[in-house]
């Protein structure tokens, strides 16, 4: 199974952060798995953003919830991250992984991440 990253690195304060996670070797849409997102900002350490199920059920780190959006698109077999109203302290970088539980820090297998920085 790999995943990997991809969207701007460079992001506008008040702008929406727009990133993807391709999947190869396994279906996003079987097993018993939860797709998510986590960051890391510089200097600090890994934060979970929120996770969507192979179901396709999302759950969100509740911090983070009114303004972050997890969906998928099956027929690419991949899944994506919004994040609106952006600020500079949304500086990180930013992985995506499968583990089999929904959120924390530990996972099964993860992307190489992208970093994204947020300025003018």
């Amino acid at each position: 199974v790999q995943l990997q990253e991809s969207g701007p690195g460079l992001v506008k304060p008040s702008q929406t952060l727009s990133l993807t996670c391709t999947v190869s070797g396994t279906s996003i849409t079987t097993g018993q798995y939860f797709w998510r997102w986590l960051r890391q900002p510089p200097g600090k350490g890994l934060e979970w953003i929120g996770s969507i199920a192979s179901s396709g059920i999302t759950v969100y780190k509740p911090s983070l919830k009114s303004r972050t959006n997890i969906f998928r698109d099956t027929a690419n077999n991949r899944f994506a991250l919004q994040m609106s109203s952006a600020t500079p302290e949304d500086t990180a970088i930013y992985f995506c992984a499968r583990d089999v539980v929904p959120g924390g820090l530990d996972f099964e297998v993860r992307g190489q991440g992208t970093l994204v920085t947020v300025s003018s």
